[in-house]
């Protein structure tokens, strides 16, 4: 699980972070990171809307890609801020599939 200061909160970041992030496009996902030059700690949200399913399939897809980036926490440099949007082919997608999307975007990241 990603403690809060890991955590978007706020609608503003997610949308600098869409806008201004780059973006790297997969199969299931579209990750848009914003790395910056401070020393905060590294920042993920998560975009699932109705299109990939029910509420159970959609905290599913969030709980596995919440899971992915914990993992995935050390490897990203400190101060970039990372917004993932599932899309409707993630209710569909294995935890493994995700997991080498979102490792192969962030580390094109990078």
């Amino acid at each position: 699980m990603l403690a809060r200061p890991n955590r978007l909160t706020r609608g503003s970041d997610y949308k600098t972070v869409v806008r201004r992030g780059s973006r790297c496009a997969g199969a299931h996902t579209v990750t848009h990171v914003l790395a910056s030059s401070e020393t905060t700690a590294v920042r993920f949200g998560f975009i699932v809307s109705k299109q990939v399913g029910t509420a159970v399939v959609r905290n599913t897809v969030r709980r596995r890609l919440k899971a992915v980036c914990a993992a995935a926490l050390p490897e990203v440099r400190p101060g970039t801020d990372v917004v993932i949007r599932a899309l409707p082919a993630a209710a569909s997608a294995t935890f493994p599939q995700l997991r080498d999307e979102v490792h192969r975007c962030l580390r094109r990241a990078a």
